[in-house]
């Protein structure tokens, strides 16, 4: 049996963490029953197959002489969105709705505005039957989410990093879930995702070290984010939130390697899982095993930030679009975004 079939049998639920088509059908064939997207990896998918995606861009543009280079690229976002939900269509059939979706991100610029990103959710939600909504997780995106899942639409929570905006993600859709159950809506086919992007918050420890000068074993900071994921999973459980918990952003094994277990999501990036793949790691049930406590008070007293990353009121509502990891990632999905307008403008211009 293969590392990633035999993580899926230990209760995991594989995602590649991509949209291309190729990766995409590879990662089905390994048992993936899931897929994301987002500015930056959209991008890179057209960026690596330009054979296949710069006649469908020249396509679009042609068939729309009026349009501006947002309305292009989000219609370029969605026909790359079509493909991967038609690859996963298989598995949301076969489980009556249950999986099968491709995560799909509103325009992250819209991150200050609750109703445009309810808009934008709204008509990315059309695109397929198995697409989940990405929202980030700050105050607006938390009042988008419960909205989206209130009318039915899968959402997945992204942007988020902390045990707090876990836990007010997963409120957020208790309140959801139940506005959508008295409307009757069909609740075995609603399943959100409360996403914690476990390498960002190493990535930002690991600039507070260099900035500050802090001093800490560096294998602790590769901790950090499973220690914030563990710490969040015990909370789920023990209040009974019906989101699922998601692994994302990836720096190496230990984040799939120690989060092996029943009722999680793991979203792992093609070039990721391809080596776990080939290497000679046991697949065993860590999902439960807490990191060593000596690193957890360690990286508490060494660092502020990530104390409030895994105290579940470490942060409220209002400080999360402020804090290190989400300034920085928002500005690369951005940035990312910016990017790939950038890549339209040329088409359009040549």
């Amino acid at each position: 049996m293969s590392r990633m079939k035999a993580t899926i049998a230990a209760g995991v639920e594989f995602w590649n963490d991509s949209c291309a088509p190729a990766e995409l059908a590879d990662a089905v064939a390994h048992g993936a029953e899931g897929a994301t997207s987002n500015p930056v990896i959209v991008f890179s998918a057209i960026k690596a197959d330009p054979k296949t995606w710069t006649p469908v861009l020249d396509g679009l543009i042609a068939a729309r002489p009026q349009a501006l280079e947002d309305d292009v690229a989000w219609a370029l976002i969605e026909a790359l969105g079509v493909k991967a939900a038609a690859t996963l269509a298989p598995v949301h059939a076969a489980t009556r709705g249950a999986r099968g979706f491709l995560s799909m991100q509103v325009n992250p610029k819209l991150y200050p505005d609750s109703e445009r990103m309810i808009e934008h959710g709204r008509t990315l939600a059309a695109v397929a039957p198995n697409v989940a909504i990405k929202v980030p997780a700050t105050a607006p995106g938390l009042k988008a989410a419960e909205e989206l899942v209130a009318a039915g639409i899968n959402v997945n929570a992204t942007v988020s990093f902390t045990v707090a905006q876990a836990v007010a993600v997963a409120e957020a859709f208790e309140r959801g879930l139940d506005r959508a159950r008295d409307r009757g809506a069909d609740m075995h086919a609603l399943h959100p995702y409360a996403t914690l992007m476990l390498g960002r918050l190493d990535d930002h420890l690991q600039r507070v070290m260099a900035k500050e000068g802090v001093v800490v074993d560096p294998t602790f900071i590769s901790r950090a984010g499973i220690a914030v994921f563990k710490r969040a999973r015990q909370i789920f459980r023990e209040r009974g939130y019906r989101a699922t918990l998601l692994a994302a952003a990836y720096r190496h094994h230990l984040h799939w390697s120690e989060l092996i277990g029943p009722g999680i999501v793991q979203s792992i990036p093609y070039a990721w899982w391809k080596q776990f793949e080939g290497s000679d790691i046991p697949v065993q049930p860590t999902l439960d095993q807490p990191v060593d406590p000596a690193v957890v008070d360690t990286l508490g007293r060494r660092f502020a930030d990530f104390r409030r990353a895994y105290e579940p009121e470490g942060l409220a509502p209002e400080e999360f679009a402020r804090f290190g990891p989400t300034i920085h990632t928002l500005n690369q999905f951005i940035g990312g975004y910016q990017d790939l307008l950038g890549l339209v403008r040329e088409r359009m211009l040549r």
